[in-house]
C-alpha cells in the first residue's frame, strides 16, 4: 500500500512529461496526405483548369495540336470527375446527407469545366477546318448545360452558325 502513491505520482509526472512531446501525428499536416488535392497529380477540378488554361495557351499561339490534347485531356478527365463523385454520391445517400450535397456540387462544376471543354474544342475543330467534329460536341453542351444557361445557348447558336440546325433560339435573354 506505501508503494501505490509513489507509483501514481510517476505515472502521473510521466504522463504530464511525456504529453508536452509532439507526438508523430502532430508533426505531419493532413494537407501531405490529401495528394490527389494537389494540382500536379491530376484528379481534381484545378487540375481540369489547369488543362483548359494550357490548352488556351497552346491555341493563342497556333499550336492546334497540342491545344487539342490539352482540351480532350480536361474532357477526359472531367468525365473521370463527374463519375466519381456521382458514385460517392449515390453510395452515401440516405446514410449522410452532407456527402450527396457536396458531390452533387462537385458535379454541377464538373458539368460546367465538360462544357467549357466542349466549346473550346468546337471553336478549334471550326478554326481548323472541321467543322463536322464540332457538332457532337455542341450538342453535349446543349444537353448538359440547358439552352437555359448561357454555355448551352453560345453552343446552339453555333450550331445555327454551322448550318446544323435552322431555328434559331429565342427564349433566353442574354446575361450582361
Amino acid at each position: 500500500m506505501s508503494l501505490r502513491i509513489p507509483i501514481a505520482a510517476f505515472a502521473l509526472g510521466a504522463g504530464f512529461f511525456f504529453s508536452s512531446i509532439p507526438s508523430i501525428s502532430e508533426t505531419s499536416s493532413s494537407e501531405e496526405f490529401r495528394v490527389l488535392a494537389k494540382d500536379e497529380i491530376g484528379l481534381s477540378l484545378n487540375s481540369v483548369e489547369k488543362y483548359l488554361s494550357d490548352g488556351d495557351e497552346f491555341f493563342a499561339r497556333g499550336d492546334f495540336d497540342k491545344a487539342r490534347k490539352k482540351f480532350d485531356k480536361a474532357r477526359e478527365m472531367s468525365k473521370l470527375l463527374l463519375g466519381f463523385y456521382r458514385d460517392l454520391g449515390n453510395s452515401f445517400k440516405g446514410i449522410d446527407a452532407r456527402i450527396p450535397r457536396e458531390m452533387d456540387s462537385n458535379s454541377r462544376k464538373v458539368l460546367s469545366l465538360i462544357s467549357r471543354a466542349n466549346l473550346k474544342l468546337a471553336i478549334l475543330f471550326r478554326k481548323t477546318n472541321r467543322p463536322e467534329l464540332a457538332v457532337p460536341l455542341l450538342v453535349e453542351v446543349v444537353r448538359i448545360s440547358s439552352p437555359a444557361n448561357l454555355e448551352g445557348q453560345e453552343a446552339y447558336q453555333t450550331l445555327v452558325e454551322l448550318g446544323f440546325v435552322n431555328t434559331t433560339y429565342r427564349g433566353a435573354r442574354k446575361r450582361l
